[in-house]
């Protein structure tokens, strides 16, 4: 009752927040202002739902409540790619390079990286520490690349990949917002699906084996999921690393039930809450003073120092 309850504040609170999105400050030509509110809402929701998904996904399969696929070094290798797309085709080419193809292009090293260096560590099953240090070389190596490159080209066309790599939630990419539903769509109707089977693997790798789930294949087959989740929030809107960290610690902590299909309804909702009420704030209220994802990785890196010293003191 209570996590029905929780869903139903939450649910109201989210359909606030979007009526405020698309009503606030509106004035002008009314119909096109409320068609171009409209896209950058269905972006921000699209954005909502692919990191409340991956992240509650990824959390699962590697059973800790710490780690998140940015963490990992995912959101590092999408800059790297940036850079390394515009040494190879110059700041010109880069621009006029089709969307769908950069897309594409990104899903499927995002994809190549889970399964060369994340899937071997999840079937070793290493501890925490590991797992954390396996990230933070990741993402030191994909980082290193980058600073690397950008010391190699010209520092204007350099600038051109740089707006790519920073989180920019005012002006989403809308060439890839159809693509973008689309994959969130059926990639999350196939987690949904297989709720009851993440339930299972949530109790852990042996418990999970002695009850039946073929754990290789069923990791190896999420991460692919999660990556291509990662890969549309990341080309709708650029790297977030810690507002999916953000929503699934609130959503343990608001619920009582672990089930996957009330996390995943909590999370979604807590993260169109974050994304939606706060770009609404910010525009409206105080003025583009900040970016949201300044607040958002500032707020999420202190819920990760909390989540740590937590576990550390226990």
């Amino acid at each position: 009752m209570r996590d029905r309850i929780v869903i139903a504040l939450l649910l109201g609170l989210a359909l606030t927040t979007m009526a405020a999105f698309m009503g606030v400050n509106l004035r002008g030509n009314i119909a096109l202002a409320l068609e171009l509110r409209g896209i950058r809402l269905a972006a921000l929701v699209t954005v909502a739902i692919a990191i409340a998904l991956s992240t509650v996904t990824f959390q699962t399969i590697t059973g800790n409540r710490i780690l998140t696929p940015s963490i990992m070094g995912l959101d590092a290798l999408y800059q790297f790619g940036q850079a390394a797309l515009v040494f190879g085709l110059g700041g010109l080419g880069y621009v006029s390079l089709s969307p769908l193809l950069k897309f594409g292009a990104e899903t499927a090293a995002l994809m190549l990286l889970a399964m060369i260096i994340l899937r071997p560590a999840l079937k070793s099953q290493m501890d925490l520490t590991r797992m954390l240090l396996a990230g933070v070389i990741i993402g030191a190596l994909f980082r290193s690349m980058t600073s690397l490159i950008a010391r190699l080209i010209d520092p204007q066309e350099f600038a051109v990949a740089q707006r790519a790599m920073v989180a920019n939630f005012s002006s989403p990419m809308i060439d890839l917002l159809l693509i973008a539903v689309l994959v969130t769509v059926i990639a999350g109707g196939f987690l949904l699906s297989r709720r009851h089977l993440l339930d299972i693997a949530a109790l852990g790798r042996d418990t999970a084996i002695g009850l039946g789930v073929t754990w290789n294949r069923t990791v190896m087959i999420h991460l692919l999921v999660v990556s291509l989740l990662v890969a549309v929030s990341t080309a709708l809107v650029g790297p977030v690393t810690f507002l999916g960290l953000l929503v699934t610690a609130l959503a343990e902590r608001l619920t009582v039930s672990r089930r996957h299909d009330t996390l995943f309804a909590v999370a979604i909702l807590l993260g169109v809450i974050v994304l939606v009420g706060g770009q609404t704030l910010l525009q409206h209220g105080l003025g583009q003073a900040s970016t949201l994802s300044v607040v958002v990785d500032f707020i999420g890196g202190l819920v990760f120092i909390l989540l740590l010293f937590a576990r550390r003191i226990r």
